[in-house]
């Protein structure tokens, strides 16, 4: 898997076609094709950056990682 930095990862953003990755716990994931992130967004909630802390205050916390495709890691 490919080890990310936060400013490549923030090229994948979900804009102008673009793919939409987010970050949890040091993982990667790919939500692209994800139906509850349009336009690289989920309740406000941005793609292209880590959302450990928003995912942590959110009422289904991290359950819905499960369906999703792992692509990397983020570097620190």
């Amino acid at each position: 898997m490919k080890e990310f930095t936060r400013e490549e990862l923030a090229k994948f953003d979900g804009q102008n076609g673009n793919k939409a990755y987010v970050a949890v716990n040091g993982v990667v994931y790919d939500v692209t094709g994800n139906s509850h992130w349009t336009n690289g967004q989920h309740h406000g909630v941005l793609a292209g950056k880590d959302v450990t802390e928003a995912l942590s205050h959110s009422p289904h916390g991290d359950s819905v990682l499960a369906g999703l495709e792992k692509v990397g890691t983020l570097k620190d």
